[in-house]
């Protein structure tokens, strides 16, 4: 099939690459994640919005979590589930439709960590300044925090995005299971420099802004842990600080892996099961480890199934 063939505005996606035997298998694991995944999170938000006593600022902006995870699992699988069971040969997509899903494939992953961000901020005020945190961390601080994670996340895949439209395309094939902006650019014959440049840059800044804000954070908060030598500031921090750290050490492992893999061409197919992994694995991973880590909502959840 020639380039003229599909026609400008309409492509072919790779999908993800099975057997005619294990097509089926694949589908109902992948099904079963999406189901699991979506199911948890809408659990936790529903849990945290109706309990009174898990209205607090901390569990609110960890609902920020929950609803990017719910963005980043059905902005690929719902595709990816229908392309496993289409032949190869007929997986099309709008462009439009690629650039919209490319579009909040990016804000997925930008928004992971600045809401991972915020949320150790607001660790840090209740370990290191407890008798000011109703002070500091009022419903409007929380308001502006979140929307400081979204809109940032917004801004840079934005103009990330808008690099990439500008380019003419000349090529029909998305060499990926989705859509992604080096996917996007690579359809291009034109001179993509810029965008590989700002790719390196935003992936740089993103990575080293959320280092830098766990470290600190945590360091701040260790530091205080051991000078006050107080075994009820100690236990506090560990019981609250531990959730999230496991939980952006699950998305920071699952994020490296996929960026890792690609610098080395000849590990393709492994980077593309990883960036699919990065869309399953925290969202699913995420409210186990927050829902049994929360005394508040492991009793929520549990205590209907003792009754029975």
């Amino acid at each position: 099939m020639d380039n003229l063939t599909l026609g400008n505005n309409i492509l072919l996606v790779e999908g993800l690459k099975v057997t005619p035997q294990s097509s089926y298998p694949v589908f109902i694991l992948l099904l079963l994640a999406y189901v699991f995944a979506m199911a948890s999170n809408i659990t936790l938000i529903i849990i945290i919005s109706t309990e009174k006593n898990l209205q607090h600022p901390m569990h609110f902006l960890f609902c920020n979590l929950p609803l990017n995870d719910i963005l980043g699992t059905t902005v690929i699988l719902p595709r990816l589930l229908r392309d496993i069971l289409t032949e190869a040969s007929v997986r099309y997509i709008t462009y439009v439709e690629c650039v919209i899903q490319a579009y909040f494939v990016h804000i997925f992953g930008a928004a992971c960590h600045y809401v991972l961000i915020i949320m150790a901020f607001d660790r840090y005020v209740a370990i290191c300044n407890p008798l000011r945190y109703s002070a500091i961390m009022t419903n409007k601080m929380v308001v502006k925090l979140s929307a400081s994670a979204w809109g940032l996340a917004v801004l840079i895949v934005s103009i990330m995005l808008g690099l990439t439209i500008r380019l003419s395309h000349c090529r029909y094939k998305i060499e990926n299971p989705f859509c992604d902006n080096a996917s996007l650019f690579k359809l291009s014959c034109e001179d993509v420099s810029v965008n590989n440049v700002y790719g390196i840059i935003y992936t740089a800044i993103v990575l080293t802004l959320s280092i830098l804000c766990i470290v600190i954070t945590y360091g701040r908060i260790a530091t205080v842990c051991i000078t006050s030598k107080s075994k009820a500031l100690n236990s506090k921090a560990i019981k609250t600080c531990s959730t999230h750290l496991a939980v952006y050490l699950i998305m920071f492992v699952c994020g490296a892996i996929f960026i890792f893999l690609h610098r080395f061409p000849e590990y393709s197919d492994s980077r593309k099961l990883a960036s699919i992994m990065f869309h399953i694995v925290p969202p699913g991973l995420n409210p186990l480890v927050y829902g049994l880590q929360t005394k508040e909502i492991r009793e929520k959840i549990v205590k209907p199934w003792c009754r029975k």
